[in-house]
């Protein structure tokens, strides 16, 4: 069985947030030079070998005399979002699993982690995003070679093991654990939201699954969540407090409001 913490995605693609910055802005910086020195921003790939060229400048071009403005960092990251909420549309209409708008999603943030929108098309990636998750799903596929990895893991399988676990919790006496239904969906709905964040590419599945869980928790008052807590980093012998842990949730969901 995979395995996320052996995996590439906590290995490569998990980042600190002065890292995507950094990444982002670099892309931003490229596209809006080409685009002063060529007149365009859009690259040609080769269908045979898949390798990229940037575009030759008109005969009449005169560097820096384009009239179309780059977009700006902000912007980029607006249009960005834009189309992640599309990848949700989309496999909402086709009634897709959660697991192939979760992969789709991830596939797009680590495509524009190289890329400006100004580069590539977020209409044409979107929609290869959607197309690869569906064929990939459940199958080990590796493309290293084009510095990316298919193998994506989400925060709503890991809903899935904590309300199992939760289930033997309430059973215990610590709560009605007819109930988890509806915190299992709301959970799951604040997921959603996460994806459309950057912290897909900050924190690790299970932290995002926990983070819902324990927000959706405070509203529906299921269970007596950091007592549930307690009982997993007991289990796991980490040393990580639930006050810390509180702090951290407060951070992932203080990116939904930025």
């Amino acid at each position: 069985m995979a395995d996320f913490r052996t995996s590439t995605q906590r290995e490569r693609w998990i980042f600190q947030s002065h890292d995507l910055m950094e990444r982002w802005a670099a892309a931003n910086q490229r596209a809006a030079q080409t685009l002063a020195q060529y007149g365009t921003t859009r690259l040609s790939v080769d269908l045979l070998d898949g390798s990229v060229s940037y575009p030759e400048p008109a005969p009449d071009h005169v560097e820096g005399s384009s009239g179309v403005k780059p977009l700006s960092y902000e912007e980029e990251q607006l249009t960005r979002v834009f189309y992640e909420q599309k990848i949700q549309e989309v496999c909402a209409a086709f009634k897709f699993p959660h697991k192939i708008q979760a992969t789709a999603i991830i596939y797009f943030k680590r495509f524009y982690l190289q890329w400006s929108v100004m580069e590539h098309h977020p209409k044409h990636i979107m929609l290869t995003c959607v197309y690869a998750s569906c064929k990939v799903e459940e199958n080990h596929v590796s493309a290293e070679e084009l510095d990316f990895d298919l193998i994506v893991y989400a925060p709503y399988r890991s809903i899935e093991g904590f309300i199992d676990d939760l289930e033997d919790f309430c059973r215990a006496g610590n709560g009605p654990f007819q109930r988890l239904k509806e915190l299992r969906q709301a959970a799951i709905s604040r997921v959603d939201k996460m994806m459309l964040t950057d912290a897909p590419l900050l924190y690790t599945p299970g932290q995002l699954a926990l983070a819902a869980l324990h927000k959706s928790n405070d509203l529906l008052r299921v269970v007596n969540f950091e007592r549930y807590l307690e009982t997993i980093f007991s289990r796991q012998h980490s040393d990580c407090p639930v006050e810390q842990f509180v702090q951290l949730t407060s951070l992932i969901y203080l990116l939904l409001r930025t």
